[in-house]
């Protein structure tokens, strides 16, 4: 059963104080808590394991690389890959989308074509695109939202012309948290010709995804929105795609041959994998795998579900709250933004902060959205597999606490 007085039983950074009150950690959208396992994986890595990894002719070396790898394969079957070879270790999503930009884009992308992204999009979907087109003389378009983040989806019948070389987007708003059509935005996308990348950062760790179901080309994720550690990330893409593909990053680990003249690439993944890779991270985020594994994403989904039903109703109370995002809490992830009245979102979170509630505040690295919204800035709270309702309910009294402080 999905128990979340058990499961926060295993997060010992949730049992503190903050300015002497109980620490309520709503910030998971930015950077999720980590359970005792995968802490006591990291740690027994250094204690007993440390060397280096794929080379060393020794019992240590081996048992790294090992683990190392398995860590690979249990992220390759949480999403569904074909093949462990598809599942390459980078540093974050950013870097993944990086590395697509640079090792796809640059190959395939030219003057003429049109890179097609969101409006709800994080800087990190937005901004390598920018620098792409800048330097191929391509454009970038957006699909418009409306004021909930959901995507027109009669706009993007007429966007997929002939000139889409790449169709971009995120799986789940960091801000308003909703959902995108992921299928049919794949599905029209490839249609029309165009390859899709997909941001997961905040989607994989919410909900259960299938990359052979949706038939994205590439996907982006974070380790450390999905209880692992930070620093070690995730690009997933189709085999036949990586393997017609370039280095990102060249020097040592990613070659299989090299003379004074030139260079053979090694296989896949590990030509996308060079210098001395984040091995106690990944080994944490297959042991973070494992433990969303245990709790079973659909239940994961189903919790998250029932805290925003509970939560759209219990913060709607408020008075002079502004929710952001859709009504339907079947159609949004864990983020809730929002405002109270005049109250800039720093000075908010800076009250909430006195009280020991820990939330985000500004633009979220979505600055585009944000001028779609007509604000220069919300405050976010986003939940996980740790929170409960009565946290919700603490927030809502500060909110209408602070409410009455402001008005004086």
């Amino acid at each position: 059963m999905f128990d979340v007085d058990v499961i926060r039983q295993d997060f010992p950074i949730l049992h503190q104080q903050v300015n002497g009150k109980p620490l309520v950690y709503l910030d998971s959208a930015a950077s999720s808590q980590k359970p005792l396992p995968v802490i006591q994986a990291m740690d027994e890595y250094y204690r007993t394991t440390h060397a280096n990894v794929h080379r060393g002719i020794y019992q240590l070396s081996e048992r790294a690389t090992e683990a190392y790898e398995n860590a690979r394969k249990k992220i390759a079957r949480f999403i569904n890959a074909r093949s462990w070879r598809e599942v390459v270790f980078t540093r974050n999503a950013t870097e993944s989308i990086n590395l697509v930009a640079y090792a796809w884009g640059r190959h395939h992308v030219k003057a003429g074509d049109t890179i097609l992204l969101t409006e709800v999009e994080h800087h990190a979907n937005i901004v390598p695109w920018q620098q792409l087109a800048a330097e191929t003389g391509a454009s970038v378009a957006y699909l418009p939202v409306d004021e909930r983040g959901c995507c027109d989806m009669a706009a993007l019948e007429l966007l997929l012309d002939n000139t889409v070389k790449l169709v971009a987007f995120t799986q789940m708003s960091n801000v308003l948290g909703t959902i995108l059509p992921a299928e049919e935005i794949i599905a029209r996308s490839h249609a029309a010709g165009a390859v899709v990348l997909m941001d997961g950062a905040q989607g994989v760790p919410h909900m259960a995804t299938d990359v052979q179901a949706l038939d994205v080309d590439f996907l982006a994720i974070s380790g450390h929105k999905m209880l692992g550690p930070t620093g070690i990330g995730i690009l997933y893409g189709k085999r036949h795609i990586l393997e017609e593909m370039p280095p990102f990053l060249t020097g040592g680990e990613m070659i299989r041959r090299v003379t004074k003249d030139s260079a053979e690439w090694n296989d896949l993944p590990w030509k996308f994998e060079a210098g001395t890779p984040a091995i106690a991270e990944a080994i944490g985020l297959g042991v973070a795998v494992d433990y969303l594994n245990r709790l079973d994403m659909h239940s994961v989904r189903q919790h998250e579900i029932d805290l925003m039903s509970y939560a759209l109703r219990r913060l709607s109370q408020v008075e002079g709250i502004c929710l952001y995002g859709p009504h339907d809490p079947t159609a949004r992830g864990g983020a809730i933004a929002f405002n109270l009245g005049d109250t800039h979102a720093h000075d908010l979170a800076s009250i909430l902060d006195h009280e020991g509630i820990a939330i985000r505040a500004g633009h979220h690295c979505a600055m585009p959205l944000h001028q779609k919204l007509g604000v220069p800035a919300t405050a976010r709270a986003s939940f996980y597999v740790y929170n409960q309702p009565s946290e919700v309910d603490r927030l809502a009294e500060v909110l209408e606490m602070a409410r009455q402080l402001l008005e004086g």
